[in-house]
């Protein structure tokens, strides 16, 4: 019940939801203590409005956000609150005292010192919003970038604001219960004094000494960076803070790029959420902004999303299009037709050209080149996989299996996602498989995002992992080495505290002062990847190698699952074909009940997997080709899969990125240069000739041969 109650009102744990219920019962019980009247309780509940207030703006609830969409948002329960202890004082006979009127006086002088405090804070915010957002870009050797305003004086400025009438609430509230003023209007004179300061303390930074400079300058100090630094290929996206991870896909492959890259992105949401990376980064919103800017050394643009703001840089003739996307499957994303608005599309392996090909969206043959996927490096094969890491085959106890579903989509297909259908299912089979295996559960990062009915699901998945990798600690079987697992906890807090060190930022800036200051340590950039690759090591020694886990978050990455795992259960999606990279034994589910045949026919990836029905009763073979290599009838199919899905082992796929980007840069140089012989052709002809036709010579006349 409690689970349905944080989902109805979009709050994100118990607490948040408990602070929420105080909150909005506080007030009616504030009126009801004024009417009783009853100092000690409307100074209770009181406390309970102020302190489950503060909690929930802390939190950044969405219930909290929405309140003002009803008439109740955060001024006017502040408001009201002070109108009831107003109410509480007429109660109490105190009308005709000098604390009653004085009360009134400070509230209706303090909400007068709310129009400069809000009209400052969004002063101060305009003035520092700058056109463009960069990381890794040099602007502070060219523009004037001040320091931010004490991030104490802007973050939640309005209810750091209102807040200050704390002091003259509690004031009045002693003057109730004592009859001695002197509580009251020290109480408002500390209200007004502190509202007064905060005022003030905000002026200096609307001077034009603590501001940026305007956007016409801004924007031209960008150009004169990209005139010095003649960026070649550009990475560019559009998206959501949520498809954040679209673009950190790509961040180390750009970082190792022959050509001098640059990214660019289109909202600062995603900057926010963007991977570090040495490679330089212009966030431009603006339309208008993005069209003027000079791209004009930039022979090669790739595209990781099909979106509409593409078209604000498709526009550019000098460099060549290039859809790369954010992945690799048979999904129906993976064929748009809006990829044929590109020069090129650029596909892992023989399987998307044929994609194309059979989708018949409109991209030619010749338009499309394959060229591996670089980001697929790290996942190592079997054989690869270093003795002793916790549930790898190498240790001889227990398998590890990951279950990595994809999530519901925009729509209610049932073949999108097996959680729905399928998953508690591959679960409860999988902790409960003879002989036992360890499972991994990552969910997408989407999961539950659109779907109520998949976020439910999701949560009885968790619960089902947590209370079988319970009863599996209490299994003397699957002790391991306690010393060596403190050992490896102690190591990771280390080594989290140092790229904590590393990566922590300031609190201090905005987005301006990070602009200015965004310029990445290289050596603790080689560092941190350095840290995170041992941190992943310690991860998996810190916990019984046959424990259960439920693994959300950033870290460990998918990438290091495979690489623990002996095999894998998922959906349709490019992680699929991601994994397939491994070599390794995978399951996928037919949620929508294709039956097998038609399921491998319409989806390349799963020609060599184990298919599950939703009732998974298929998991046998997988957990047997496991157990037994001998018994694995479908190795062959999937070296011969992953050729065809992926490319060829050599040379390595970012040999091949780097190929196709010089090829294609050479056809932009080529295509400009034919332009530009052309315009001075054009411009060498006579004046009335039209371009392209030969003028005439002696002899001639309007073209014709003059008889003699």
């Amino acid at each position: 019940m409690i689970s349905t109650a944080i989902r109805v009102a979009r709050v994100g744990s118990a607490a948040e939801l408990a602070a929420a219920a105080l909150m909005m019962l506080g007030f009616p019980c504030l009126m009801l203590a004024a009417l009783l009247p009853s100092v000690g309780a409307f100074a209770a509940a009181a406390a309970v409005t102020y302190l489950a207030d503060h909690y929930l703006h802390r939190r950044g609830s969405y219930l909290v956000n929405r309140l003002s969409k009803v008439r109740a948002g955060l001024s006017i329960r502040f408001l009201v609150r002070q109108l009831l202890l107003v109410l509480l004082l007429a109660r109490l006979d105190l009308s005709n005292s000098m604390v009653f009127y004085a009360a009134i006086a400070c509230f209706l002088a303090f909400y007068g010192f709310q129009a400069p405090h809000s009209a400052l804070v969004t002063l101060i915010r305009l003035r520092r919003k700058m056109p463009v957002a960069t990381r890794n870009v040099d602007l502070a050797s060219r523009v004037r970038i001040p320091d931010a305003p004490p991030r104490r004086l802007l973050n939640r400025a309005a209810e750091k604001m209102l807040h200050l009438d704390l002091v003259a609430v509690a004031g009045v509230l002693v003057t109730a219960a004592t009859d001695t003023n002197v509580y009251g209007f020290a109480g408002i004179a500390v209200t007004l004094g502190l509202a007064f300061l905060y005022v003030v303390a905000l002026v200096p930074y609307i001077r034009a000494g603590k501001t940026p400079p305007n956007a016409e300058k801004v924007l031209a100090a960008v150009d004169g960076w990209l005139r010095e630094y003649r960026p070649e290929t550009v990475l560019y996206f559009s998206g959501s803070k949520d498809s954040a991870y679209q673009v950190n896909m790509w961040l180390e492959t750009m970082e190792q790029l022959d050509t001098r890259p640059l990214i660019i992105l289109r909202e600062r949401a995603v900057l926010d959420r963007m991977a570090p990376t040495t490679v330089p980064v212009i966030c431009v919103p603006g339309g208008v902004h993005l069209m003027n800017m000079d791209v004009s050394t930039v022979r090669v643009a790739l595209y990781a999303a099909n979106v509409g703001k593409n078209i604000h840089l498709l526009r550019v003739p000098t460099m060549k299009h290039v859809f790369i996307g954010h992945g690799d499957s048979d999904k129906l994303a993976s064929v748009n037709p809006f990829s044929k608005a590109y020069d090129e599309v650029w596909t892992a392996g023989r399987a998307g050209r044929d994609r194309y090909a059979i989708a018949d969206v409109g991209v030619r043959d010749d338009d499309i080149a394959e060229v591996g996927r670089p980001q697929l490096a790290p996942i190592r094969t079997r054989q690869e996989a270093p003795d002793g890491l916790p549930g790898a085959a190498a240790d001889g106890r227990c398998p590890t299996i990951l279950y990595a579903p994809t999530w519901e989509g925009w729509d209610d297909n049932p073949g999108n996602t097996s959680i729905l259908l399928a998953g508690e299912n591959i679960v409860r089979r999988l902790v409960q498989a003879d002989p036992p295996v360890r499972v991994l559960y990552k969910p997408h990062p989407f999961t539950g995002t659109r779907s109520a009915q998949a976020k439910a699901v999701h949560e009885r998945i968790v619960a089902l992992v947590a209370k079988a990798a319970a009863e599996r600690a209490a299994d003397p079987r699957f002790t391991g080495d306690a010393a060596a697992r403190s050992a490896a906890v102690a190591e990771l807090a280390r080594i989290a505290a140092r790229i904590e060190r590393l990566t922590g930022v300031t609190e201090s800036g905005d987005e301006a002062e990070a602009t200015r200051d965004g310029m990445v340590d290289t050596a603790a950039h080689a560092e941190v990847a350095r840290l995170r690759a041992e941190w992943n090591d310690a991860y998996w020694r810190s916990f019984p190698g046959a424990e259960h886990r439920v693994i959300t978050g950033a870290e460990p990455r998918l990438y290091d699952c495979f690489n623990v795992s002996d095999a894998m259960v998922s959906d349709i999606s490019s992680v699929v074909s991601d994994f397939i990279a491994s070599g390794k034994p995978y399951a996928v589910t037919d949620s929508a009940e294709l039956g097998a045949e038609e399921f491998k026919r319409q989806n390349t990836a799963v020609r060599a997997a184990v298919i599950l029905s939703n009732s998974a009763a298929e998991l046998d073979e997988l957990l047997a080709g496991v157990a037994d290599p001998s018994a694995d009838t479908l190795a062959t199919d999937r070296r011969e899969l992953k050729r065809y899905l992926l490319g060829p082992d050599e040379p390595a796929s970012i040999d091949q990125f780097n190929g196709a980007v010089r090829d294609l840069a050479k056809k932009a140089r080529v295509r400009n240069q034919g332009q530009e012989a052309a315009a001075s052709s054009a411009a060498a002809e006579p004046t009335g000739a039209v371009p392209g036709q030969r003028a005439a010579t002696a002899g001639e006349t309007g073209g014709a041969a003059v008889k003699g």
